[in-house]
């Protein structure tokens, strides 16, 4: 439907696109830079978006597209994704269709048909199909309105994913001279934003960019130790949630794939060694719900537009920070929380560094280049959120995100190291740098291995002097060494050498600071339901609309997604809407979906309720209340839990023993708990302090100068003699005492 044709002959305005996006749409207001991009397409001005995966790009071409009298052509490489936003936009009554090369002929003719006739309002084309010859003169003779090109990043050379077949859009879009031509991507740094404008001939564009901050994603990166362990125990509290696992290598998506299934999950692979027809089946498998969890490659994803992945792992490191923040964007797409973990180790940066080394010229610099990104993203000592959005040139001045491990006092203490440090550098000199850590660790051991015997390293002066610390104490200090680059680690050869840092350290002109204790496993219990479980929403009823919407889309044979998103569900289950009228206010409820789906659901809210003595909740035209109870914190989680022990006089060591948590990660829940809104007793917080008073009051000094929000400064100023969890208690008391 051209909603254009009911109004006036001329040009649509924004007042048209916010009744669209309503009526047909189901949503009650904008995005953010949403209205100001299909403001400034529906005005014929060509237009460059840069927003995040989940920031709503879709619609900046699809309402213009339901106002404009011609054709929108919409160009994509992610022929496996057109399908899907078919489904999802003939759901919602608008006319799309798509050409690629997945059709059979006789669909492929179908469309060509609708094409001439002037039947669609949008259609998806591949690159590759639109530069065909006799694609490109049918739509040269037809009246295009817009042609928007997605993920605009594969046009530029420096991105992560350039694509040639993108340099020749530009030559396509000047045949369509009375079209606006609008450029879409998620991921763009200011030099490929740039060139995108260049390339695509939009250099006289109005660019928007919106924040690449993804709110409701937690990001949190943990050592590598046990990898298999580690991701059993993170899926634990993921059960029956939908989530994607990145692997490096088929192999090893092979093999975590059957580990997992052994584990009692359910689990699929996806890799390019795969079968076409089951990479397609297990794919489509897991948008429809049929399988909970993923194992893949990076070829996994692209062309998933599913909204409820709760959780993205990365068992192996990618291979750049673009390339982590498009999988981590595959999370949360409906707006709830989802939990992000990066399992690190150096040993994957060290492999990838070896492909790199592959390379040559400027394509091995800007891989370099990339890497290092992602490495000050792992190593940095702050909010994730500074350096992951920093590297797309946004400076993020939040004081806390509360949505990372740093924030929420998930990060271990790091203390003065500087003597271990000393005796594995020393050891490493003595053995002329020929050496893999293994063997250094058998030195100071005083193993009597018989590579250690064979050189005679047991008549070395380091040897066994090591034996205050366990093997896996002395493989933390190797991973502070390598973390802050102090010694580098040759891939083919395996041996460490010391770096400049290192001799500054070995003469005593260099102090070390890290973190030398076990990796744990984090107890932290948010997860990605929590965002959920704070809704207080009916949870019985809740399930009963997911099993409804489960048997409708089987039925259909289309992802239950495209039904209605976990969202609007919650909405039904927190204001029993017991008419078609109040329908039309849930999120996510538009004029086609109410008329196709409405009955069946309304059949089981008001069975539910006249069951359970329920009264319909009036809801208002905004969605005030649904997002005022989003921010309240969940009686049923960590903090609130830490919060009333607190409360009721416990102090922050027995706490910590009590739940199997470090005294820091307490500290960081009761901050969460504060930060509610709730208090806690001022007094007993400085008993988790082991600071005397003359550091404390230099603490105290350091955040009257500095501000009480950011640590970083602090540290800084304190020339990083007190410890990230000393600054936390102090930081907490503060924040307590106003």
């Amino acid at each position: 439907m051209n909603y254009s044709e009911t109004t006036t002959d001329t040009m649509p305005d924004i007042q048209q696109a916010e009744h669209v996006l309503h009526e047909v749409f189901g949503f009650e207001e904008f995005r953010s830079l949403q209205k100001d991009i299909i403001q400034n397409v529906l005005q014929k001005k060509d237009t460059l978006a840069i927003m995040p995966t989940g920031g709503g790009k879709s619609l900046c071409y699809q309402i213009p597209a339901l106002l404009f009298d011609g054709l929108t052509i919409v160009v994509s490489p992610l022929i496996s994704l057109m399908k899907d936003q078919v489904d999802q936009l003939t759901a919602y009554g608008v006319s799309a269709s798509y050409l690629n090369s997945s059709l059979s002929p006789q669909n492929y003719e179908a469309t060509l048909d609708l094409i001439r006739r002037n039947k669609l309002d949008l259609l998806y084309l591949a690159p590759e199909t639109l530069l065909k010859g006799s694609i490109l003169n049918l739509l040269s003779g037809l009246n295009v309105d817009c042609v928007a090109i997605d993920e605009a990043h594969c046009i530029s050379e420096w991105g992560h994913d350039f694509r040639p077949e993108y340099r020749q859009l530009s030559e396509v879009t000047n045949k369509f001279e009375n079209a606006v031509s609008l450029g879409l991507t998620a991921t763009a740094t200011p030099r490929v934003q740039t060139d995108i404008a260049k390339s695509l001939g939009l250099a006289d564009a109005n660019t928007f960019v919106a924040s690449f901050n993804r709110k409701n994603l937690y990001l949190d990166v943990v050592t590598k130790s046990s990898p298999l362990q580690q991701t059993i125990n993170f899926l634990r509290r993921h059960e029956g949630d939908s989530g994607i696992i990145y692997c490096f290598s088929r192999k090893q998506v092979d093999q975590l794939t059957q580990d997992l299934n052994a584990n009692g999950f359910n689990a699929l692979p996806y890799h390019a060694g795969l079968g076409e027809g089951e990479r397609v089946k297990n794919q489509d498998a897991f948008i429809r719900d049929e399988v909970d969890i993923i194992v893949a490659t990076i070829a996994f994803g692209m062309g998933i537009d599913k909204p409820d992945v709760r959780f993205v792992v990365h068992h192996d490191m990618p291979k750049n920070i673009e390339s982590y923040y498009q999988q981590i964007g595959r999370a949360g797409r409906d707006g709830l929380q989802s939990d992000c973990l990066f399992l690190f180790s150096y040993g994957d940066a060290s492999k990838i560094r070896y492909f790199i080394d592959q390379k040559t010229g400027d394509e091995q610099r800007v891989a370099e280049e990339h890497l290092q990104k992602l490495m000050d993203y792992v190593e940095a000592h702050q909010c994730r959120r500074i350096k992951l959005l920093g590297y797309f040139g946004e400076h993020y001045n939040e004081q806390n995100c509360g949505m990372c491990d740093f924030c929420t006092g998930d990060t271990p203490e790091r203390e003065n190291i500087t003597v271990p440090v000393q005796k594995f550098l020393s050891t490493m000199a003595r053995t002329e740098q020929r050496f893999g850590y293994n063997h250094i660790l058998n030195i100071l051991l005083g193993s009597r291995r018989k590579e250690v015997l064979k050189f005679n390293h047991d008549k070395l002066s380091t040897y066994g002097i090591g034996k205050e610390f366990s093997r896996p104490e002395w493989k933390q200090v190797y991973r502070e060494l390598m973390k802050q680059d102090i010694i580098v680690r040759e891939f083919e050869h395996k041996s460490l050498k010391l770096t400049p840092k290192a001799i500054k350290i070995l003469k005593g002109d260099k102090k070390v600071l890290g973190v030398i204790d076990e990796p744990v496993q984090k107890t932290r219990t948010k997860s990605s339901k929590s965002d959920i479980e704070s809704l207080d929403f009916n949870r019985d009823l809740f399930a009963l609309l997911r099993e409804k919407r489960m048997n409708l889309a089987r039925k259909q044979g289309i992802p239950p997604f495209i039904i209605f998103g976990d969202t609007t569900l919650i909405e039904m289950a927190y204001y029993y809407p017991q008419s078609k009228d109040s329908l039309l206010k849930i999120h996510g409820v538009g004029r086609a979906k109410a008329k196709k789906y409405g009955e069946k659901f309304l059949e089981v809210i008001n069975s539910f309720c006249k069951k359970n003595n329920l009264e319909e909740r009036s809801k208002s035209g905004t969605n005030q209340k649904t997002r005022a109870v989003k921010k309240t914190l969940s009686k049923d989680s960590r903090p609130f839990e830490v919060g009333q022990m607190f409360q009721k006089g416990k102090t922050v060591s027995e706490i910590a023993s009590e739940i199997g948590v470090k005294e820091g990660t307490v500290v960081g829940y009761l901050s969460k708990f504060v930060k509610a809104g709730h208090s806690v007793p001022s007094d007993n917080i400085l008993e988790a302090s082991g600071l005397s008073d003359e550091e404390m009051s230099k603490v105290h000094k350091a955040f009257d100068e500095h501000g009480h929000e950011l640590l970083r400064p602090v540290f800084d100023a304190l020339k990083e003699e007190v410890s990230y969890d000393e600054l936390r208690v102090i930081q907490l008391y503060m924040r307590v005492k106003g």
